[in-house]
């Protein structure tokens, strides 16, 4: 195939799926907007090398989702992440150019609540919860085993009710039919 005709159907790839792509990098990287936009543009470029062969297989969009997935973890990885630190006022705006703006539905609260999960966790809990995956692939997407993504999304949903109790109350306790309480 003609590499303009591989170029073609890319860009129209990319015009069809970008928005939702960026709008799961925002989950991982807590809303930073310009964050999400490198992890999806590191996605993209693993992708284009690849769309000759990722073109023809079932769900090219899951490729991708899972390459943003592995660069926000290898980000997190490397020092330059560790040195870094949050501030109140961030150094310049959040927003992008005019019609590149990704809507966002998630709250300040949420956004805070997550950024204060591990990046890993973070992963799970997106994986999980926003993307709909099973446990199976979650665990296939991150490289882990099944018992890792059970138990590493108990203590994000745990650590999350906490967070976003009104008023700092502890989290409900579940209570498992069958089983009895103390």
């Amino acid at each position: 195939m003609h590499r303009r005709t591989l170029d073609a159907e890319f860009a129209g790839f990319v015009r069809d799926h970008r928005s939702d792509l960026v709008r799961t990098a925002r989950l991982l990287a807590c809303g930073d907007v310009h964050r999400a936009e490198d992890l999806v543009q590191t996605a993209l470029v693993r992708a284009y090398v690849a769309w000759g062969r990722i073109r023809g297989s079932d769900h090219p969009v899951a490729y991708v989702r899972r390459s943003i997935v592995n660069a926000h973890i290898d980000e997190s990885r490397r020092p330059w992440w560790r040195r870094e630190r949050s501030v109140a006022e961030p150094p310049e705006s959040e927003r992008l150019p005019r019609g590149t703006e990704v809507p966002d539905d998630l709250g300040e609260a949420v956004r805070a609540a997550l950024a204060s999960l591990p990046p890993k966790m973070r992963a799970v809990v997106v994986l999980r919860h926003w993307l709909d995956l099973t446990v199976e692939q979650t665990a296939e997407w991150l490289g882990c085993t099944e018992g890792t993504v059970k138990s590493q999304n108990a203590k994000a949903v745990a650590k999350l009710r906490h967070l976003l109790a009104p008023d700092g109350a502890p989290p409900p306790v579940p209570v498992h039919p069958g089983r009895s309480c103390r």
